[in-house]
């Protein structure tokens, strides 16, 4: 068959979808908004394309998400109608519709079956919106805004033959109408990759210029997002430090990630969360404490592996919403996870069993499991190795999920 990719950061979601699927002989080509001047990519046709405008200025702020999908929209129709003069005829399209690529590939391709890439449907209630009553709506008219950020779901519904879904709790999001279409797979994690590392070590460069070994003698607390932000619970595991620090005088914390924004609005001062937590705290801890957080920003995923081959324990916290890759990988590395008993975690972090769940807002508690971890290295490696075993048992690349995503895109011809 040719099957088209669409996906703004391709391959992201379809890194292990996409080669299986030219392993198995299909014609693979990608259209991504990312530069690049590679031509293929694992045996995939790379085509990128770009937007030639921008939002409007001072554009009616419910409408300016919908008229980025759309402008997004119109540059892959333009894409794709080059294409189409090239040849290409594709047989399947498989699409992360959520920033609106997609939107107009029928009206080029109109046999072509669509499949859609289902991560979330938005909601005024019973999700991420009004989860955290720190950050409230300040402003009625957001759940205005919030049911217009939905209309690029609704118009792919029409277009869509169907749609996959990571997690059952995000397919659950969408409206029963569409909900019936999407099959539930993960994307597959490469648990033969990601594995424990009892010889581990890692570097760590101190405030005084000297370097310290860290290895798994070593107590070691572990957070890691893609940004640091109240959507993954920075602000509830940084007001648990204070506490932890004086608690466990040996223990080592090490945090990932970015002073940007993945999800949610950015603070009203115009500093970063990352800095606003840091401040709110640091005056509760001493000096010599302070020395023993240690703020890695982005780092390579090698590094990323041995870190979490590392923890001691691993924390994971997060708003009802998109679960994370992470979380998966830290079950897959042996890690001994303590997380936030948030609807999405359900499904992998079984209470005593893979890992232990705290309330997002318990400061006390988060602080009491962690320790209560620290202190019991063997209940730390029973829940390591069971939360690997049921990562192997049900987010396995190779033996579990990427047979189901193949037999998925097959199912669309």
């Amino acid at each position: 068959m040719n099957i088209l990719f669409i996906h703004q950061n391709f391959p992201a979601q379809f890194k292990f979808l996409a080669p299986a699927l030219v392993q198995r002989g299909h014609r693979v080509t990608a259209m991504t908004m990312q530069k690049t001047a590679a031509a293929t990519w694992q045996g995939v046709s790379l085509v990128p394309y770009g937007a030639s405008r921008s939002s409007t200025p001072g554009i009616h702020p419910w409408v300016s998400d919908f008229e980025t999908k759309v402008i997004r929209g119109e540059a892959c129709f333009r894409a794709a109608l080059r294409l189409k003069a090239q040849g290409l005829s594709p047989d399947i399209i498989i699409a992360h519709h959520g920033w609106g690529e997609s939107l107009f590939v029928k009206e080029v391709w109109p046999q072509a079956k669509l499949g859609i890439y289902c991560e979330f449907f938005y909601r005024t209630h019973g999700a991420d919106v009004g989860f955290d009553p720190e950050f409230p709506f300040n402003n009625a008219g957001d759940a205005c805004r919030l049911r217009l950020k939905n209309l690029n779901n609704w118009l792919h519904f029409e277009i869509a033959d169907a749609g996959i879904s990571p997690t059952y709790w995000q397919a659950d999001t969408f409206p029963e109408s569409f909900r019936q279409r999407i099959t539930v797979v993960h994307d597959g994690i490469d648990t033969a990759a990601v594995v424990p590392n009892p010889p581990v070590s890692m570097v760590l460069n101190e405030s005084d210029g000297e370097q310290l070994v860290l290895t798994r003698q070593h107590e070691v607390v572990t957070f890691i997002n893609r940004n640091l932000e109240p959507y993954r619970g920075y602000h509830i595991f940084m007001r648990a430090l204070p506490q932890l620090l004086q608690r466990r005088p040996a223990a080592r914390v090490l945090i990932v990630g970015g002073g940007d924004i993945s999800y949610g609005a950015r603070s009203g001062d115009g500093r970063s969360w990352k800095d606003i937590f840091i401040d709110e705290v640091r005056g509760q801890i001493a000096d010599h404490d302070w020395k023993r957080v240690h703020f890695l920003g982005n780092i390579p995923y090698s590094s990323f592996l041995s870190l979490l081959q590392l923890s001691s324990v691993h924390v994971y916290l997060t708003y009802p919403f998109v679960l994370s890759w992470s979380l998966l990988e830290a079950m897959s590395a042996g890690c001994a996870i303590v997380a936030s008993d948030t609807q999405p975690l359900h499904e992998a972090i079984k209470q005593d069993q893979t890992g232990c769940l705290v309330n997002f807002f318990d400061v006390n508690g988060l602080c009491n499991q962690i320790c209560h971890l620290l202190e019991n290295p063997d209940l730390r490696f029973q829940l390591g190795r069971q939360a690997r075993r049921f990562a192997q048992a049900n987010y396995d690349l190779e033996t579990v999920c990427l047979p189901k995503q193949l037999q998925w895109v097959e199912s669309l011809r």
